[in-house]
């Protein structure tokens, strides 16, 4: 069983390298670094707004990778900060930035939905159960390290 379980996780890890792989051979294909674009798809997928603070959490990245990545689309004329609340900042599209993440984070999104369009919505369903499933798992395997 043990030898079993072993191979699981070796196949998972595998996997887990190849969609980071494939998620960095967009951002080559796109033209972009990967930080640039997953701070892109956070803030597509909150319709062209939305807090720095969720970006830090959605991304994963360290808050100085972020940052970088904001600063550098910040002098191209993507994006701007604004105020929102004493400590907090938004992340708001300008309207070269909406034209640019049609041409990036959209891109990749889409590719997202028709790779899932070819599957049964059952599947699809399910793939979530079971991620949602192992990540609640592996949390409460982390906190007891």
């Amino acid at each position: 069983m043990e030898a079993q379980r072993k191979n699981c996780i070796r196949r998972i890890n595998y996997l887990t390298t190849e969609m980071d792989a494939l998620y960095h051979q967009s951002s080559l294909k796109l033209g972009i670094s990967d930080s640039v674009s997953i701070v892109l798809y956070a803030i597509y997928e909150s319709d062209g707004e939305c807090l720095l603070s969720d970006i830090y959490k959605k991304s994963g990245l360290r808050k100085q990778t972020v940052n970088s990545a904001i600063r550098s689309l910040e002098a191209d004329g993507i994006l701007y900060l604004q105020a929102y609340t004493k400590r907090a900042k938004k992340v708001l599209l300008t309207q070269k930035g909406k034209a640019y993440v049609q041409e990036t984070a959209a891109r990749l999104y889409e590719a997202e939905v028709r790779a899932f369009d070819t599957w049964p919505e059952a599947e699809v369903e399910m793939y979530i159960q079971l991620m949602e499933k192992y990540a609640r798992c592996f949390r409460q395997e982390i906190e007891k390290l």
